[in-house]
């Protein structure tokens, strides 16, 4: 019988403060690369739970979630990363999220597979930690001129 394909769901933390996002570093075969903290949602979560439970699990707090930013597809048959996972159809949300002031990058309890650390990284310097999604970056330095949320589409 042939397996039934699904979309999953996956809810994103945009953190900024003082010109800097909050990444994590993760590591593969080809080597570092960032991201930003969150992940799939479960049976029942709603967004926001998901995101909360997410960062609590990478990043060691808990999250205040303010407003989508972003709506995000990708269908890795459709980018460079098709020979690793070829049959992943995600929807990313994407939002805008705050921490407490004297929050200091640390790793949560239950790390995603490969990550290594949590980081600040100033806005202009998000290409030099190989930022994904790339189609992000120039948006995040920008953010009080856009209308959201925006759908990004099918990128990477």
């Amino acid at each position: 019988m042939k397996k039934k394909k699904k979309v999953r769901n996956s809810a994103k933390a945009i953190i900024i403060r003082d010109g800097k996002l909050l990444v994590i570093i993760k590591r593969d075969q080809e080597g570092p690369y960032a991201v930003l903290p969150g992940g799939g949602q479960k049976w029942g979560e709603t967004l926001p739970d998901a995101l909360m439970r997410e960062c609590q699990e990478e990043i060691e707090i808990l999250v205040k979630v303010r407003k989508l930013l972003f709506v995000r597809e990708y269908r890795s048959n459709q980018h460079e990363f098709a020979a690793l996972s070829p049959d992943l159809h995600q929807v990313e949300f994407y939002f805008k999220c705050k921490v407490d002031e004297d929050y200091e990058p640390s790793q949560g309890d239950h790390p995603d597979n490969g990550q290594e650390e949590v980081r600040w990284v100033a806005l202009d310097q998000l290409d030099a930690v190989q930022l994904y999604p790339r189609t992000i970056c120039p948006l995040l330095r920008d953010l009080q001129h856009s209308i959201y949320p925006v759908y990004l589409g099918d990128c990477n």
